[in-house]
């Protein structure tokens, strides 16, 4: 339609079909609808981008596959490798695991499998450099993503992927706008003077450079203790093995909201429990740690110091 020279606009159905007052639905009304709103310039427009724009995003999107079927057939590798009880880490697909790799005595369709799966990451390595090649030259060529790549961090994916996602950054009003155009404002839910913040609102909208949401760094002299998969979980401070002196302080933080809290426990609560035999002492030294729980929290990771 483009290149026959007629324009093309897409308009949100939601908006469309709530200026309408009468529950009768027929194409005669919903032309003359549509009519009306182009005359009286109030159609709702969606952007669409332009096929240099949509060409770009299908690079990238190639891109993510290849990156995509590379991880599949890193972890094929190394579950090969942890059968035969090779452990090497990251450190399996460079020049000294992947020699360790080879050497291991394979069933004939699994030895055959390895070696498959290392010529098509070596394929596709050479492949992704040549697609990173055209990834910067795009980005460098681009209007607004050089302004981007003066920015610490960022680079020509991250830039062009952003520059492609978003399209022209004035149909924005504010910053809230481009947040929940991309996915990533969190859900809300309120009641009163309470407020919740839940999970984002589209997982699947989320920009595919930089979009991967990393847990906050966990204090220094903190243990994680665990990653509980419910909401509400609690948080163990001044964990011991029973019968074993109570330290004179402790603190606790969520990894999630970074709260620190300093706990003292109460010696005169302590100092008035009955005193257990030796016996009970030895049968509590064989016991694994228990930790007591002091106080709730609405995340989902607990550190204790």
């Amino acid at each position: 339609m483009h290149r026959l020279g007629h324009t093309v606009l897409v308009g949100d159905a939601a908006k469309i079909r709530a200026m309408v007052v009468r529950k009768t639905k027929t194409d005669q009304r919903d032309a003359r609808h549509l009519l009306d709103l182009l005359h009286h310039d109030r159609f709702p427009t969606v952007w669409v981008p332009d096929p240099a724009t949509r060409d770009l995003r299908a690079l990238l999107t190639h891109r993510q596959r290849l990156v995509r079927i590379q991880t599949m057939l890193k972890n094929g590798l190394h579950a090969i490798a942890l059968n035969q009880r090779l452990v090497r880490g990251s450190k399996l697909l460079r020049r000294a695991g992947v020699a360790q790799l080879q050497a291991l005595p394979l069933p004939p369709y699994t030895a055959r499998r390895r070696d498959h799966s290392l010529e098509l990451l070596e394929a596709l390595h050479a492949k992704l450099q040549e697609l990173d090649a055209a990834i910067a030259t795009a980005a460098l060529a681009h209007p607004d993503a050089p302004r981007l790549l003066t920015h610490p961090g960022v680079g020509p994916l991250t830039a062009l992927a952003t520059v492609v996602v978003l399209g022209p950054v004035t149909r924005f009003a504010d910053a809230k706008h481009v947040v929940s155009y991309v996915g990533l404002a969190p859900s809300l839910q309120a009641s009163a003077d309470k407020y919740r913040l839940g999970h984002i609102t589209n997982r699947a909208a989320r920009c595919s450079a930089g979009s991967s949401a990393r847990r906050p760094p966990t204090p220094r002299g903190s243990t994680l203790i665990s990653n509980a998969p419910t909401a509400r979980c609690a948080i163990a401070a001044g964990a011991r093995r029973p019968g074993s002196p109570s330290p004179a302080s402790s603190s606790c933080a969520c990894s999630s909201c970074g709260a620190i809290t300093s706990i003292t426990p109460n010696f005169g609560a302590a100092a008035a429990r009955p005193r257990q035999s030796p016996s009970a002492n030895a049968r509590a030294r064989g016991r694994p740690t228990a930790l007591v729980p002091v106080r709730a929290c609405s995340r989902s990771f607990m550190v204790v110091a």
